[in-house]
């Protein structure tokens, strides 16, 4: 009977111990990982802010679209080499507003991916509107940010249409 009393204060004190170390165990991961969720919702509010005014800068057509993007951008469209300098990436806007009627559009953010201190990915959906707002394209989307001295700046963007080639 004493070996069984004992055995059982032995259990209830690992219960005990259990029951101590699992909530430290969670408080302990959940300190640790505060300091990126600031960071990540400092990202989250640049990726909105910069989104917000990204198709405006398109509809003015005067080459502003680039401030969006890093130094060292590359557009990664599909169907086509990437293209990694500011005077291509010009182009490739500027064709899209003359030739194309890309004239507006929306993203819908996902999901963001990351820590929020140098870099995070961004996955969403996007359409594209012509110069009377009706939507002629629409697709997915994964961007790159970085952070930059300049703020978060879109550093890969890479990007595909859900409808058929024409």
């Amino acid at each position: 009977m004493l070996k069984r009393l004992k055995f059982m204060k032995m259990k209830n004190y690992k219960k005990f111990l259990w029951m101590l170390f699992l909530p430290l165990m969670h408080f302990m991961a959940n300190a640790q990982s505060n300091p990126n969720d600031a960071s990540l919702q400092d990202a989250k509010k640049a990726i909105a802010a910069s989104n917000a005014t990204y198709f405006i800068a398109i509809a003015k057509n005067d080459g502003s679209i680039l401030n969006h993007y890093a130094d060292d951008a590359c557009l990664l469209p599909p169907n086509s080499p990437a293209i990694c300098d500011h005077a291509g990436m010009a182009k490739f806007f500027k064709d899209g507003y003359e030739k194309y009627g890309l004239k507006g559009g929306k993203f819908i953010t996902k999901n963001i991916y990351g820590d929020g201190r140098e870099y995070v990915t961004e996955e969403g959906l996007w359409q594209s509107f012509d110069a009377h707002g009706k939507v002629f394209d629409d697709g997915k989307f994964l961007v790159l940010w970085k952070k930059t001295k300049n703020g978060w700046k879109m550093y890969r963007d890479s990007f595909s249409s859900n409808r058929a080639q024409k």
